[in-house]
């Protein structure tokens, strides 16, 4: 094929960065939008020049076989059956995390895709930064040792988005299934993907999305209004236990009364460490001495540059065949841990798998 038809399923906030980086593609025909809001479908269009506009995602793909892939961006509780519907009209599909509300769900997913041959992309866009490619190739030489302990903090004091983010029957959770699935999935892919054999969570309802107060939040959902339900959690913590006997422990949050926001990353090994916030920094020990090390390059995260990573892979896998970095595989491994967080908030117990 000369250029990839793309088509993008939801036209929310996310979408935004799918879209801005299948622009800079050379490779990508941006080449129809499709939301259940007309209005906002229609906006979207004129902002970014798109003409194929549709309310209804069967029609769309009805109308125009030619189109060869879709970004799924839509919320959680329609990952799946956007998805499917999809890979059923023999699309390509890039799904924006987390995979599914469920790991049933995300099983289903992945067999459909199997079934139609197609790739299943999913969005874990944490694998596609410099600060993620810079720690591999440290890990890559043996820079750390064994890693057999790390630590991930996604923390935000006033932090529900609102809009469908507050609603769990949309959502599937809160910010463990929102901000949780980034640092869960980062922090495993650089364990190597171990795979998990126990979990211990618990989640909080104290603060709900806070909306007494006056100070504004940094991040608000596109649907947003002034009624918004919230009946996600708060708050989670856990740990997960991994068959390579690594262990990670997790702290979540949309509310919380801290002092400031952090997105921490730290993993601990026998011969060094590595901190994430949001440079990435050293540690290690020299001739006798413990030391710190930062690095004369570009180490901490890039939002633009992520997603510019993650959809050229996307299109690459797509036009050449190169293997997927975040394939649906490790998308099913992902919900298992979050189904078991959730059942081990609800026992009190751990479970194991």
């Amino acid at each position: 094929m000369d250029k990839v038809k793309v088509a993008i399923i939801g036209t929310g906030t996310i979408s935004n960065e799918h879209i801005a980086a299948y622009q800079a593609n050379p490779n990508v025909d941006l080449y129809a939008f499709c939301d259940l809001d007309e209005a906002k479908v229609k906006m979207m269009g004129e902002k970014y020049g798109v003409t194929r506009l549709y309310t209804d995602e069967e029609t769309m793909l009805k109308e125009l076989p030619e189109i060869d892939a879709v970004s799924v961006c839509v919320w959680n509780s329609n990952h799946m059956p956007c998805t499917i519907m999809a890979l059923n009209y023999g699309k390509h599909v890039l799904c924006e995390k987390p995979m599914a509300t469920s790991a049933e769900e995300a099983r289903k997913m992945k067999e459909a895709a199997d079934k139609a041959g197609k790739l299943l992309m999913i969005g874990f866009v944490r694998r596609y930064g410099n600060d993620t490619q810079i720690f591999m190739d440290f890990k890559n030489t043996d820079y750390f040792g064994e890693i057999y302990w790390a630590k991930a903090q996604y923390i935000r004091r006033n932090g529900n988005p609102g809009g469908w983010f507050g609603e769990k029957a949309k959502s599937g959770g809160g910010p463990l299934i929102d901000l949780g699935v980034h640092v869960i999935d980062l922090t495993r892919y650089m364990l190597g993907n171990p795979k998990p054999v126990s979990v211990y969570g618990a989640t909080f309802q104290k603060l709900f999305d806070r909306r007494n107060l006056k100070t504004p939040k940094g991040y608000v959902s596109s649907s947003h209004t002034d009624h918004d339900i919230c009946d996600v959690e708060d708050a989670a913590t856990a740990m997960i236990r991994y068959d390579n006997g690594a262990v990670v422990q997790v702290e979540v949050s949309f509310s919380l009364n801290v002092e400031k926001e952090s997105g921490i990353i730290e993993l601990y090994g026998t011969k060094g460490g590595a901190k994430i916030d949001p440079e990435l920094k050293l540690i290690s020990e020299a001739n006798g001495y413990m030391t710190d090390t930062t690095l004369k390059a570009r180490t901490a995260m890039n939002m633009g540059v992520i997603f510019r990573n993650e959809i050229n892979h996307y299109i690459d896998c797509i036009m050449n065949g190169t293997p997927c970095k975040s394939p649906a595989e490790d998308g099913i491994t992902l919900m298992e841990i979050l189904d078991a967080i959730f059942e081990s908030a609800c026992t009190g117990h751990e479970v194991i798998l």
